[in-house]
């Protein structure tokens, strides 16, 4: 069969690396894709947000089974569109709609189902220019710091964590007031958790699901968590905290309900259901939903993930996932993410990458590269996923890090503390 994967990042890298490894594949392509999925697939030149592109490309290639990576797309209905087109309605397309998408395309959406279907997770209260008042009212029963969402998405950047209350208020008005344009016209204000968090993720088939690996990732630029948020520095699976009793708890307490929630909502979920985890003294609570795989943790999670993930594809689209098997590696993986200099704020492009021929015993995830006439040029502001196994999570760390020497741009830089708070 022929497969087409939308996006051009490491997590799209990371599965086109998985799923071209399974024997049910003719052909696979990636949209837009970059150096690294080059490797392993076909890219074509278009973007996941046109969606007349996307069918254009369907139908020119033959496309038998559609993956569709971030959220942007997912949020904005590309399942939909699938659905309603006369041509493509018969292709799988593994992504959910556009009203199971609100899970991520709207924070106050989901709290609002997880309040109905009593899954954990932090109390709060959502604000827009009408109810400001009564916002302030419920940040006064809250200790500090204080959280603020933006109800849409708003790349990443949307979420906000303030210890000042006079500060908060003048900030949750800015947010009103179009900081982040359409996406903070709602703004979700929660509690905050104190706790490690970790990210779950399922596989679902609109009725039954599978539980992939679990992962930690990195969010923060600077050595010891500290310094703004990105997009993610690193990620290590499995999770030390992360034992039998407390994956029950997050099976019974959250994945479940989620499921059996949507269910009862005749919300048709079929995709990757993504579960942002904070562990307080024991017990699981919902941070986030996101309704695809993230971003570096595909890059460990692939790697752990032993089962043929076509298999798992065919399963969500044939609604009879139960029936495939799910099979774990019970080594160990991390991920090391090299960025341009500057990053998450103003970085340079067009840097050229050296040492990737030098790389030994590591798989190396391109995020944001470019081949331009031969040469690899960094083009994004996290560029390459340096992931590694070992029997152990330190074996696997050094040969990451060890890689991650090898590599250069100029300008690169990384956190040389990822895995080491897991004990």
């Amino acid at each position: 069969m022929n497969i087409l994967l939308l996006g051009s990042g490491g997590r799209e890298s990371a599965l086109a690396w998985k799923i071209a490894q399974s024997s049910k594949v003719n052909r696979l392509f990636v949209a837009p894709g970059n150096a690294g999925t080059a490797l392993w697939a076909t890219n074509l030149d278009i973007v996941g947000s046109d969606f007349e592109a996307v069918k254009n490309a369907v139908v020119q290639n033959d496309i038998s089974l559609v993956v569709a990576g971030a959220e942007e797309m997912i949020v904005n209905g590309i399942a939909d569109f699938f659905e309603n087109d006369d041509l493509l309605k018969q292709i799988p397309i593994i992504a959910p709609n556009k009203c199971a998408a609100q899970l991520e395309g709207s924070k106050d959406f989901a709290k609002q189902f997880m309040k109905r279907h009593n899954i954990p997770t932090a109390r709060y209260f959502t604000v827009n220019q009408d109810n400001i008042n009564d916002g302030i009212e419920f940040l006064k029963t809250l200790q500090p710091p204080y959280v603020l969402k933006a109800d849409g998405l708003a790349a990443g950047k949307g979420v906000l964590i303030l210890n000042g209350y006079q500060q908060t208020i003048n900030q949750l008005q800015q947010m009103l007031d179009g900081q982040f344009g359409a996406a903070s016209e709602k703004v979700v204000i929660e509690e905050f958790l104190s706790g490690i968090e970790c990210s779950f993720f399922v596989i679902s088939d609109g009725k039954n699901y599978k539980i992939l690996p679990e992962a930690k990732d990195y969010k923060r630029i600077g050595q010891g968590d500290t310094g703004l948020n990105t997009g993610g520095m690193g990620a290590v699976s499995p999770v030390s905290f992360v034992d039998n009793v407390f994956l029950q708890k997050v099976e019974e307490q959250i994945i479940k309900p989620t499921i059996n929630g949507l269910i009862s909502e005749n919300i048709k979920y079929k995709g990757f259901i993504f579960f942002g985890l904070i562990n307080v003294e024991g017990q699981p609570f919902v941070i986030e939903y996101n309704v695809r795989l993230g971003d570096p943790e595909t890059e460990v999670v692939m790697l752990r993930l032993k089962s043929d993930i076509v298999e798992l594809f065919q399963g969500v689209a044939n609604e009879n996932l139960n029936a495939k098997n799910i099979e774990i590696s019970p080594e160990y993986a991390v991920t090391i993410m090299l960025v341009s200099g500057g990053y998450p704020q103003e970085y340079q492009r067009d840097k050229e990458i050296s040492g990737l021929n030098k790389v030994e015993g590591s798989i190396i995830f391109h995020a944001g590269t470019k081949n331009t006439n031969g040469k690899i040029l960094t083009c994004g502001g996290r560029v390459i996923a340096v992931s590694s196994y070992g029997t152990t999570k330190n074996d696997a760390l050094q040969l990451a890090y060890r890689n991650a020497e090898i590599i250069d741009f100029e300008n690169k830089y990384f956190r040389k503390d990822i895995g080491f708070d897991l004990k």
